[in-house]
């Protein structure tokens, strides 16, 4: 059997809504009250669904590609609805007998027309609820500031998304949220690089505005509890943490928290929103366009102005987890590798949708493709184990300086460049983002497929597979494969192609010389072992 062949998501039938809701019972577990997800590739979303389950509902999630979610543990434990959160028909299958729905979209990063893609989500979403009966929903926003004179766009929209809600008939609670503080989120990889990289900093003068942080093991318990709430409860509620904090406090917590000297930050009035988000856009994984509406959002001083949620969901016994203890609980996550969820899990717009070019609904045209095969003395699983790790801090086996090179240009054109890194460094899942690439399919010890999210003229992959020799060893094949769109696309190919024996070149030959490597440390240390204990006998 052909590695390529191994899985084809395309060629699974996928069942109609209605099929996918009778399901509902086995998939979940037949009991407890359903609650609809959206946005489960989200940084929330994703760690949302397994607490869910831990409470006790059944869950169903709604994802345009539920292949992105098959490396989530809780996959088979929820049912799957396959389709666009702003199809009308798609969102009322998938309310059908849903007790709580959650709200958990936003078009962050999506350009200009978010708030009016965010509008529309939301329009679908709370048309399908009332029609449902669903009995409650709940909806994570921004905190708005007191005086919302001169909101920014973000905020704006977050504000206009939650009345939306709120107003169409069925219970909704708002929870209002500033900076959120966890392993992977997209605000505290920001506050991590900016704060690691630059001991000393000139800084827009926003670091100096007040702010009320919340961890996200918090925001979670609001989540799960507000489903709880009483049927006559639709309103607002701030939540927060228990430290209020200027941004550049934040930083020097944080600093203190992870080991870092004191940094030196001097406010400076001339940064605008726009050039801010640039900066941190260099300086940190976070793109500029991802970077911009949450610069925007910290121009304002966002603090609660209550705490009515505690009424329903009361604080525990040792109270809301502080910022220090948030800085510190989501570095040791990192260190030891185990984020759950990251801001750049979330598919990114323009890409996700397309078709592998194996599909069956491929519709065929130009295809550039570029083959690499090696023999390597190593087995299938020596080699995979040197793919499975491969991209982040690992690198990708070939001219680093070019890599680097296309990061940058990337994120020059505004796409998420080669910082986004990878979630564990050992392991990858299906739908984990890898540097601006994202794992599209993962077959251990045959079949790793890759699909680009930089900004490109076309659509690309990269795909290694596996084949066990005849000799014990393995056959490695790597393609990178280009669908170009019009004539820029042949035209990037062309230009490009002249650097693909740089590129691709090494990078099998280089994964071939790691696997081989480690299988020699291997066979070494085995036969060390054999004599040590020949010796003691």
């Amino acid at each position: 059997m052909n590695p390529a062949d191994a899985y084809d998501p395309a060629q699974v039938p996928q069942p109609a809504p209605e099929q996918v809701i009778a399901q509902a019972a086995g998939a979940s577990g037949g009991a407890g009250r359903l609650a609809l997800v959206t946005g489960p590739t989200g940084y929330i979303g994703g760690r949302l669904v397994p607490n869910l389950l831990e409470a006790g509902f059944r869950v169903r999630v709604l994802a345009r590609n539920p292949e992105n979610l098959r490396g989530r543990g809780w996959f088979t434990e929820v049912d799957v609805i396959r389709g666009d959160a702003g199809d009308a028909d798609t969102m009322r299958a998938a309310f059908a007998g849903v007790d709580v729905g959650y709200f958990l979209l936003h078009s962050l990063g999506a350009g200009d027309g978010f708030a009016a893609t965010d509008r529309r989500l939301a329009h679908v979403f709370a048309d399908a609820a009332r029609e449902a009966e669903a009995r409650r929903l709940v909806y994570l926003g921004g905190l708005i500031p007191a005086d919302p004179h001169g909101l920014s766009d973000h905020l704006r929209s977050r504000r206009e998304v939650g009345e939306i809600l709120r107003g169409c008939g069925v219970p909704t609670a708002e929870l209002r949220a500033a900076v959120i503080i966890g392993s992977g989120s997209a605000s505290f990889e920001m506050l991590r690089y900016l704060t690691e990289r630059l001991p000393a900093m000139t800084t827009p003068t926003w670091v100096r505005t007040r702010i009320q942080p919340i961890a996200v093991r918090d925001v979670l318990r609001y989540l799960v509890g507000a489903a709880d709430l009483p049927d006559d409860v639709n309103r607002t509620f701030d939540v927060g943490g228990p430290d209020v904090l200027t941004y550049a406090e934040m930083m020097q917590r944080y600093a203190s928290v992870a080991g870092l000297r004191k940094r030196l930050i001097i406010p400076v009035p001339v940064l605008t929103p726009g050039l801010s988000s640039h900066w941190v856009g260099l300086v940190t994984p976070v793109p500029a366009s991802i970077a911009r509406p949450l610069v925007e959002s910290l121009r304002h001083e966002v603090v609660c102005r209550e705490h009515d949620i505690a009424n329903f969901v009361p604080d525990p016994p040792d109270g809301l987890i502080g910022f220090d203890d948030a800085v510190a609980k989501a570095l040791t996550k990192v260190r030891e590798a185990d984020v759950v969820t990251r801001w750049a899990e979330a598919s990114y717009p323009g890409t996700a949708a397309s078709p592998w070019p194996g599909d069956p609904e491929w519709s065929g045209g130009s295809l550039y493709t570029d083959v690499r095969d090696r023999d390597v003395h190593a087995t299938p699983h020596e080699v995979w184990t040197v793919l499975d790790g491969i991209g982040g801090e690992n690198g990708w086996y070939s001219w680093t300086l070019a890599w680097h090179a296309r990061g940058f240009l990337d994120r020059v054109m505004g796409g998420v460049g080669l910082r986004r890194g990878r979630r564990n460094p050992d392991r990858l899942a299906v739908g984990d983002a890898v540097d601006f690439w994202r794992v599209e399919e993962r077959v251990p010890d045959r079949l790793l497929r890759l699909r680009a999210e930089m900004r490109l003229p076309g659509l690309a992959w990269l795909e290694f597979s596996l084949e066990p020799s005849d000799d014990g060893g393995t056959h490695l094949r790597q393609r990178a494969i280009f669908h170009p769109r019009g004539l820029a696309g042949h035209a990037y190919w062309k230009t490009i192609s002249p650097f693909h024996a740089l590129v691709f070149g090494p990078m099998a030959a280089n994964i071939a010389a790691a696997a081989e490597k480690s299988a020699n440390g291997t066979r070494t240390r085995a036969a060390s072992r054999r004599a040590a204990k020949s010796r003691a006998s």
